[in-house]
């Protein structure tokens, strides 16, 4: 089994995004799983063409996409993906939408299909700060699950288990941020390693 897991580089001002550093930090196989890991630019635009040429050359069974939720209080396993741009803040490449469909032609909304209860639950077991979320946001975050979950949808004829999890700030991180909860690498690299057996698991 292949599993595709993607991290973004930093954005708003912050020198690391750790979406993207828990990656590295995790081995190459899991179990029987083999983890291909790779980088997405925080765009609402070129985040989903290179997601796309990712999944072509790399063809996984299994995608879960990172992303940072600054103050989130433990990992979020998010379970929908909304058909909709909105930010106050622009991505990295200074496009701000407002108000603006993902896919002219996709659905409201998506569900993960990755297990997000028994990832939850693994991740709980292991003593890792973990929950269900029910909105992923309108940021580029959002773009990605949505993306990612039309994408399957369409052309892959629902092939692959895809889905996200928000990830908190990096214990450094915080250093100008009070009362900010954040995770320490190892922990978080934890989590993820968790996350990963509760897919081969189900």
């Amino acid at each position: 089994m292949k599993i595709l897991l993607t991290g973004f580089e930093p954005f708003g001002g912050e020198s690391i995004n750790p979406a993207f550093e828990i990656l590295k930090l995790l081995p190459d196989t899991i179990g029987e799983a083999k983890l291909v890991k790779r980088e997405l630019p925080v765009s609402f635009k070129e985040s989903l063409v290179v997601l796309e040429k990712i999944i072509e050359d790399e063809k996984p069974d299994a995608v879960l996409c990172l992303g940072q939720s600054g103050g989130a209080f433990g990992l979020r396993v998010e379970r929908v993906g909304l058909n909709l741009r909105d930010s106050k803040s622009a991505d990295n490449d200074g496009y701000l939408p407002s108000d603006e469909i993902i896919h002219v032609n996709g659905e409201v909304a998506y569900y993960s299909s990755l297990p997000v209860k028994a990832m939850v639950k693994k991740l709980r077991e292991g003593n890792i700060p973990a929950f269900a979320s029910y909105s992923a946001g309108t940021y580029v975050c959002n773009n990605v699950l949505y993306g990612l979950l039309h994408l399957n949808k369409t052309k892959y004829n629902e092939r692959m288990k895809c889905g996200f999890i928000h990830v908190p700030y990096f214990s450094q991180q915080i250093m100008e941020k009070r009362n900010t909860f954040y995770m320490a690498p190892e922990e978080m690299k934890r989590g993820i390693e968790l996350a990963v057996d509760a897919i081969l698991e189900n």
